[in-house]
């Protein structure tokens, strides 16, 4: 799916950050400069390969050039990632021998022996690597082996089954951190009584901790009890003293159960600042508590004797919430300077349009892009936000024109080439779509969120899926672990028939991020794959989480279900 920008409370959680072996391949190890003619060659043609987004052709050169340098260690590593990254196991198998044979165990290659074994199904070899790691002095250890178990194996039963023997075999290192990330692995996996045996085991050896029991409201909301989960969370709010990460943390949960006042009243308790204040405010226009948020709106004012910028801003924003639209409006009109200032104008023109005072919007744009004074982000904004408000009004003509006139004013802008590049697929007119997405790609042909749209449109919309493979494939070299990316590589997998594959992909990005068309597009391939039951429960929960998503109405409308 294109790549998109999303927030939520969520995104505050505590989070690890892996020290991933399939990072982006640009820093990985190049050949040295005694390299013969040969092996440079094939180096420089797998790296061309590579940027092209031709995987198995990037691999095979990786592998010749390794061939031909004996010794060369980083040529062989090089070729093994590169190979396991385009889920070629024979190629990875040939590149990981030589990398043994050439350099000393690490826990890189381990990660990359346990990964290649869970995609051949070879699961004792992938049981003892992933036990090595684990058991490894090297604290770092057993993140190698949760990304190995995260990126590899086409069937998550088999990985949960792996991984519920290395909690039996007590190789789990006696440290909470990785206990809680193993845990959230295994709900990832859907596998749920083994989610429920991790946190059993955690509460014991753990009890006083309070991420502990975040595992655990966490395990029981993904079990749909609610109702337990709340129950958990409750126990947990009291907790006193509160450090802000838990108390945002504990936010996150009520929001999580639907429960967006209580987030607030969580996020209420101790020292606030204008973030916080923020937070506060979109949970109770969530939660649609007006009354709340009219308190705290009160409260924002009277606490602001001179409000400086931010402030100012954050006051009309309540304002908007609680359909105070003059009041928005003054206090929008009040943000006398400052980075906010441009942000306040964007807002009165979005309030002015919700007041159906659409003339006076749409000169407050006019005149915010044709301002000299205001920096090029902010004008562009003021381009995307009018294209915004005419295809809400559904005014095609109207949202077009916006583009226009603002790639005229700046051309060959990537923000402005990308929404239109979107509202050209939205009406079907896939040429142009590609076009302005292309148009991107030759100014900068790295573009991360361009070649992941340009590869899923092509994929969804066309039947050039070898070339629409290519492009997501050089958008996960650059980011392997995005979710989108991964939706649109299991995507076109699936256009391509090879269903195994785009399942394995898609159950990782909608563990990575629980999203609709994620969820549509795994249904749809379950669907089709003979898994109706399963299918449906992925339809549901899209349906939960978007239930206009474009993606899903055509997945059901293709399947019947």
């Amino acid at each position: 799916m294109p790549v998109t920008l999303r927030f939520s409370l969520s995104t505050l959680l505590p989070t690890l950050l892996f020290a991933m072996c399939f990072a982006p391949l640009a820093g990985f190890a190049r050949p040295p400069a005694t390299t013969p003619p040969d092996a440079l060659a094939a180096t420089m043609a797998g790296e061309y390969a590579l940027r092209a987004g031709r995987l198995d052709e990037a691999a095979d050169w990786y592998l010749q050039a390794a061939r031909s340098v004996e010794g060369d260690a980083g040529l062989a590593e090089r070729a093994t990632r590169i190979s396991l990254l385009g889920n070629d196991n024979e190629r990875s198998g040939e590149a990981l021998k030589l990398w043994r044979k050439r350099a000393p165990r690490s826990l890189a290659m381990g990660a990359a022996e346990a990964t290649l074994a869970l995609r051949d199904d070879r699961l004792q070899e992938a049981r003892r690597a992933l036990e090595a790691l684990l058991r490894d002095p090297d604290p770092k250890g057993w993140r190698y082996a949760v990304e190995a178990m995260s990126s590899g194996g086409k069937d998550p039963k088999a990985t949960a089954r792996v991984l519920g023997e290395l909690v039996d075999s007590g190789a789990i290192p006696d440290d909470l951190q990785p206990w809680l990330v193993l845990g959230g692995l295994a709900q990832r996996l859907g596998d749920a009584a083994l989610t429920e045996r991790i946190v059993a085991a955690v509460i014991q050896h753990f009890p006083d901790q309070p991420r502990v029991a975040l595992l655990r409201i966490s395990q029981l909301r993904e079990a749909d009890k609610p109702d337990q989960a709340r129950a958990v969370l409750e126990t947990l709010a009291r907790t006193e003293p509160m450090a802000p990460d838990l108390r945002l943390s504990i936010a996150a949960e009520y929001d999580a159960l639907g429960d967006s006042a209580r987030a607030a009243a969580v996020l209420a308790g101790g020292p606030q600042d204008d973030q916080l204040y923020g937070l506060r405010a979109s949970l109770l226009a969530k939660a649609g508590d007006k009354p709340a948020l009219g308190k705290l709106y009160e409260e924002l004012k009277q606490g602001s004797a001179n409000p400086d910028p931010s402030r100012r801003l954050l006051l009309g924003q309540a304002a908007e919430f609680l359909d105070r639209h003059a009041e928005a409006l003054e206090w929008y009109r009040s943000v006398a300077g400052g980075p906010q200032r441009a942000q306040a104008r964007l807002r009165i023109a979005k309030v002015l349009h919700d007041l159906d005072r659409d003339d006076e919007s749409w000169t407050a744009l006019r005149e915010l892009q044709a301002d000299a004074s205001v920096d090029d982000d902010a004008r562009r904004d003021g381009y995307l936000l009018e294209a915004e408000l005419r295809k809400d009004d559904g005014d095609a003509e109207g949202e077009l024109d916006a583009y226009a006139r603002g790639l005229a004013a700046y051309p060959d802008e990537p923000e402005l080439l990308y929404s239109r590049g979107l509202m050209w697929e939205r009406r079907d007119d896939i040429a142009r779509a590609e076009a302005d997405l292309r148009r991107i790609l030759v100014a900068d042909p790295e573009n991360i969120a361009a070649l992941n749209a340009l590869g899923y449109t092509l994929a969804d919309r066309t039947d050039r899926f070898d070339e629409a493979l290519q492009l997501i494939d050089r958008a996960r070299v650059a980011d392997p672990d995005n979710p989108a990316i991964i939706d649109s590589h299991g995507w076109v997998l699936y256009r391509l028939g090879r269903n195994d594959e785009a399942l394995a992909e898609l159950r990782r990005a909608f563990a990575l991020q629980k999203d609709a068309e994620i969820g549509a597009h795994l249904g749809e391939v379950l669907w089709v794959t003979g898994h109706e039951d399963e299918a449906r429960r992925y339809f549901e929960e899209a349906r939960k989480l978007d239930p206009d998503n474009r993606s899903l109405k055509r997945a059901l409308e293709k399947t019947g279900a």
